[in-house]
């Protein structure tokens, strides 16, 4: 194992003793999605800011690659201590039947944690625990008079959306569905881009969002991982209580920098595979298609996105899923992808089922587009890298999210493309399409530089995260407010 020469997001690098050290517990959820941010954020803490940081863990994992990235993490920071919770088993067949096994997990931790939390905050500076957890996690760290923090792993703007949501669900009515939603001094969220999940008052998921919104009055402080240059209304409208009246500080600090894990066994050497192939390619030439680690396409959607890049004549390296938990996927690429499709494409696209560390593939050289599910850790990821997307948002706040990387010039947006719970099929003659405008569009990639340009200026000392890092880790020694200044594009 092995980790990045500086640490990301840091401060001055200076420790101020061990007096002046403060014991933050990081409590994130589950999946890939919340997980990594969390773990970027304990190394942004302990490595650059000398902070003493203890990371949960909530055993068994949902995922094979979350237990792979939290036994990384922890062997190549060592001074990130690991707290394992280990979850009373929950059956929830018949409360939440055909419920997302995510969305599961995000309720057992939510029900396990005023039973378990309060032994792992003995001696803790502050609790910084994830969105997911909020209404649950925030009265026990009040209780225990322990300085509660929200971290919320997406966009400045879904931030704004789930803060204001209780809001609107109180004026409009919980049964009567969900229509456009104005976010005040944000911009309107269309009723089709509002996570599909929210349009159901009884999902599961929908009670958690509004309770866990209900609940960010009663946190010390915000921590989102987006910055000022990106979301500017949206950052703005929550610092200025427009959004919500009452908010605590809202503290932007990415994007939180990807970290260095070395993979093992059979996962490095697929690893091995494509950075090998990459490096065979020429500059800008290669799409890179992944859907995120939450969500499978269905088979007949797959079919046509292989037919399109196939059509497309550029080379590719795709990133398949065929099941919602990894463990479950048996599926063969040659079964999904349709017959000959592996051999017609061979030399000029390279497609594995193995997570990829994907990041790294986003800073080749060989890159040129990112045809992407728009979740926000790939968002980040692209900012910082300067590739443009091709957004094809599939769930949850995707939609969102993908107007985010419209409106700050990261890539585009074809908006009639179908998402998860639409009959609607998107035709490989239009993936194949939109795939070669975007690759021969100077302008978008221009524009992709310019936010990467603008990531660089935020993470670097003196930056807008750069500050906000600094004056949360500032509050968690008891230390005196700055001003953090604004940063524009």
């Amino acid at each position: 194992m092995m980790s990045s020469l500086s640490p990301p997001n840091s401060t001055t690098g200076d420790c101020l003793g061990p007096a002046a050290t403060p014991r933050i517990v990081l409590f994130p959820s589950a999946g890939m999605g919340h997980l990594v941010p969390f773990a970027r954020l304990a190394v942004a803490l302990s490595a650059g800011n000398c902070c003493d940081v203890s990371l949960v863990t909530a055993l068994p994992t949902v995922s094979s690659a979350e237990a792979r990235h939290i036994a990384a993490l922890f062997a190549a920071f060592p001074a990130v201590r690991r707290m394992d919770l280990r979850l009373a088993p929950f059956d929830a067949s018949s409360e939440f039947p055909g419920a997302d096994p995510f969305y599961v997990r995000y309720e057992a931790l939510r029900r396990s944690a005023p039973l378990l939390l309060g032994p792992l905050l003995a001696g803790a500076s502050a609790l910084v625990a994830d969105i997911a957890l909020a209404s649950v996690a925030v009265p026990v760290a009040r209780e225990l008079h322990v300085p509660s923090y929200v971290f919320f792993t997406a966009s400045a703007t879904m931030l704004s959306f789930k803060a204001y949501f209780p809001t609107y669900i109180d004026a409009h009515g919980a049964g009567r569905g969900v229509g456009d939603v104005d976010v005040p001094d944000v911009y309107r969220i269309p009723s089709s881009s509002v996570p599909q999940a929210l349009h159901d008052p009884d999902n599961i998921f929908t009670r958690q969002f509004v309770a866990n919104g209900r609940a960010l009055v009663a946190a010390d402080g915000l921590l989102v991982n987006a910055f000022d240059a990106m979301e500017p209304e949206a950052v703005a409208s929550l610092r200025g209580g427009a959004v919500v009246p009452g908010l605590p500080p809202v503290f932007a600090v990415g994007p939180l920098m990807p970290v260095k894990l070395r993979e093992t066994g059979e996962a490095a050497e697929e690893q091995g595979n494509h950075r090998a192939w990459l490096d065979a390619q020429p500059p800008r030439s290669v799409v890179y298609v992944s859907f995120g680690s939450r969500k499978a396409l269905a088979r007949d959607q797959i079919r046509e996105l292989a037919a399109g890049l196939e059509a497309c004549g550029h080379r590719f390296l795709w990133v398949v899923k065929g099941a919602i938990v990894d463990r479950d996927d048996a599926s063969e690429l040659s079964d999904m992808l349709g017959e000959g499709f592996l051999r017609r494409v061979e030399g000029r696209g390279l497609v594995t089922k193995s997570w990829v560390e994907q990041d790294e593939v986003l800073r080749h050289p060989a890159l040129g587009l990112f045809v992407s599910h728009c979740g926000w850790n790939s968002v980040t990821e692209a900012a910082v890298s300067g590739v443009p997307v091709l957004a094809w948002p599939r769930f949850a706040d995707q939609r969102v999210n993908a107007r985010v990387v419209a409106r700050a010039g990261l890539g585009a947006w074809v908006e009639r493309w179908s998402w998860e719970g639409e009959e609607a099929v998107v035709r490989a003659e239009e993936i194949a399409e939109k795939v070669r405008a975007a690759m021969g569009d100077e302008t978008v990639a221009q524009k992709a530089a310019s936010v990467r340009e603008a990531a660089a200026r935020a993470v670097a000392y003196g930056g807008t995260s750069h500050q906000s890092l600094a004056e949360f880790v500032r509050r968690c020694r008891g230390g005196t407010a700055i001003d953090v200044p604004q940063e524009k594009v």
